[in-house]
């Protein structure tokens, strides 16, 4: 997966609702990390309010994190990714869809099950520095 120049009204739109500061120096790896997390934290206040009766402010977070999956979407490079591209936007699409019937629906197990999937995607792209180091241990050493 990789970062396409698209996706930056997403990432100021992101930053416009988030504390924390994304600068032109941060690597597109950890600017995925940063709008995943972005998500899970929408989905969660989206609970919140849900569970308050807050229709409003539901609505704006389920919104936010639609948005923010969206642009994950859109940021795969479908040329160079192939087949596990087409296969996250695909699952991405889906989520989308699943968290409009939740705010419809009001539907926490829908939320479990979106956050659930996310959670496994952040997963391993947290995963992804960790075994570059190791790779590049292990060509350090044959060399």
């Amino acid at each position: 997966m990789s970062f396409s120049p698209n996706s930056g009204l997403i990432v100021q739109q992101y930053q416009s609702i988030n504390a924390q500061t994304v600068s032109d120096s941060t690597s597109p790896h950890r600017l995925i990390q940063i709008l995943m997390q972005g998500a899970l934290e929408k989905i969660s206040l989206a609970r919140i309010y849900m569970q308050q009766g807050e229709i409003e402010l539901k609505s704006t977070h389920f919104s936010w994190a639609i948005s923010i999956i969206d642009g994950l979407r859109m940021s795969l490079d479908q040329k160079q990714g192939e087949q596990i591209a087409e296969n996250l936007s695909d699952l991405y699409d889906y989520m989308s869809r699943r968290l409009t019937t939740a705010n419809q629906e009001n539907s926490e197990k829908m939320l479990d099950e979106v956050i659930g999937l996310l959670q496994e995607i952040k997963s391993a792209w947290d995963a992804v520095p960790e075994l570059l180091q190791i790779q590049e241990s292990r060509q350090e050493t044959t060399v």
